[in-house]
């Protein structure tokens, strides 16, 4: 039986890196609990203050498969690379024929760099270009594969 598990992402602006990589994973928002209408109802109910309201964000894979993210906000800015990251893999695996996968890899180059994301490097496999190394707004490195 496997556990259930969550990648946490420290951050300056959870709210903000949520909605991008939203859009990079095509994940939903996580829903409040059932029972309240909003996250905002659920904080107030339970009387976290408003001041904290945006210390948090969360979303879930919609088709339930994949884990959840979970942003957290912190005090302290980046400072290093990261010791783990993840690979957004859109280009179907390296079975997939070059001519089709690379293709598929830019466009989503292109679509995560138009949302905030920038490219630090183009790694190649047997002399072709083969994935993206990139950092979120925030700066977290992640792969385009």
């Amino acid at each position: 039986m496997s556990t259930k598990w969550t990648v946490t992402i420290d951050c300056a602006r959870p709210g903000e890196l949520a909605k991008f990589w939203a859009l990079a994973l095509g994940y939903a928002h996580k829903p409040p609990p059932t029972g309240f209408a909003s996250w905002q109802e659920w904080f107030a109910h339970h009387g976290v203050p408003e001041s904290e309201w945006d210390d948090g964000s969360y979303l879930s894979d919609p088709e339930g498969s994949g884990p959840s993210l979970s942003f957290l906000k912190v005090p302290e800015p980046k400072t290093a690379k990261n010791r783990l990251h993840l690979d957004v893999q859109v280009g179907g695996g390296r079975e997939t024929p070059w001519t089709v996968r690379w293709p598929r890899v830019l466009a989503a180059v292109e679509r995560l760099t138009a949302a905030g994301a920038t490219v630090t490097r183009q790694h190649e496999f047997q002399g072709k270009p083969d994935h993206m190394e990139m950092a979120d707004p925030e700066g977290n490195e992640f792969c385009v594969v």
